[in-house]
């Protein structure tokens, strides 16, 4: 399967961000002559991780394509658990608005303008109100292979020129990141000057992803994290009433260890706190809300001014004065 005929003038290597030779379908490789690194590519996808840097390796792809008809025939019990009736807990209450937004401001400042995505092995909450836009190109990206991603890459070290994409989106990923100040910075480097970010990430959350999972943020400091953006919007995204069924789900998870066991219980804290995520709509914008979310957005462009710690603190619209 050849490589997607978008990447060429679009990708770079990840060490040291030379020009990629894309001409094999199988693999491409760094034509600078001092670093002349080697990446695979997997049915057109390629893998454009740094091995010397990444929690992630090279052979890590190479192998799990090699044993991909095993890991599906194991895989019963999660396909069975993903059929199940059964109602959620979580609720994203925001991006459904805050989609059509960032896209508006996207195509009436640009033509056609181009959008990364960091994380899309699936496509997030609210994310589908844009994502089929004609006018937009999206360029999808995660850390694992899906049907959607068109480069396998890791957020500390993305694999773009400088100044590429109109827009970022990154839902739900930073807390999986070593360094997320380190992938903001990044972020900034692949937009264009006056570019736009839509970001979600969790504060009131229990581990998810397991090994995978590193960091939380409180509003302010989600603030602090984009401190190289002009604030357009920002807030709770997920709410306090999601944030109470995940605790409620985590106690009851922390008596078990089976898989089985856990998913039972998951399946009954389900049934029990699901009502919890209906008080959101009603308190998501409550000062309140802000100091015990389950999660924060912000939509920002990027700027030439950096906010002080000062101001960061100024920023404060809790309770807790």
């Amino acid at each position: 399967m050849k490589i997607n005929s978008r990447l060429p003038d679009l990708i770079c290597c990840p060490i040291c961000k030379a020009k990629l030779d894309l001409t094999n379908d199988n693999y491409v490789v760094c034509i600078d002559n001092r670093c002349k690194s080697r990446f695979p590519a997997i049915d057109g996808v390629p893998i454009l991780i740094n091995d010397s840097t990444s929690v992630f390796s090279i052979k890590q792809f190479v192998d799990k394509e090699n044993k991909l008809q095993k890991l599906d025939n194991k895989s019963m019990i999660y396909k069975l658990w993903q059929i199940l009736p059964k109602p959620e807990i979580s609720a994203n209450i925001k991006a459904k608005i805050n989609y059509p937004k960032f896209a508006k401001l996207l195509t009436n400042s640009t033509p056609n303008p181009k959008v990364l995505i960091l994380g899309s092995g699936e496509i997030g909450a609210g994310l589908k109100t844009i994502i089929n836009d004609p006018s937009i190109e999206f360029i999808e990206t995660d850390v694992g292979l899906a049907s959607r991603v068109v480069v396998v890459c890791d957020a500390h070290e993305l694999p773009f020129s400088n100044e590429t994409f109109d827009g970022v989106i990154i839902q739900a990923v930073l807390e999986h990141t070593c360094d997320p100040y380190q992938c903001v910075k990044e972020i900034c480097r692949v937009l264009k000057p006056d570019g736009l970010v839509y970001a979600e990430t969790p504060f009131m959350q229990q581990v998810h992803i397991g090994r995978y999972d590193f960091t939380r943020f409180t509003h302010l400091g989600h603030l602090r994290l984009f401190r190289q953006f002009d604030v357009i919007d920002d807030g709770a995204v997920c709410g306090t009433g999601m944030a109470l069924a995940w605790s409620y789900q985590g106690f009851l998870l922390s008596f078990v260890k089976s898989k089985w066991a856990r998913a039972l219980i998951t399946l009954f804290t389900c049934y029990t706190a699901f009502w919890l995520k209906y008080f959101d709509y009603f308190l998501i914008d409550k000062p309140g809300t802000l100091d015990a979310a389950s999660g924060y957005y912000l939509l920002g462009r990027k700027s030439q001014k950096t906010l002080s710690d000062k101001q960061l603190i100024n920023l404060y619209r809790g309770i807790q004065q």
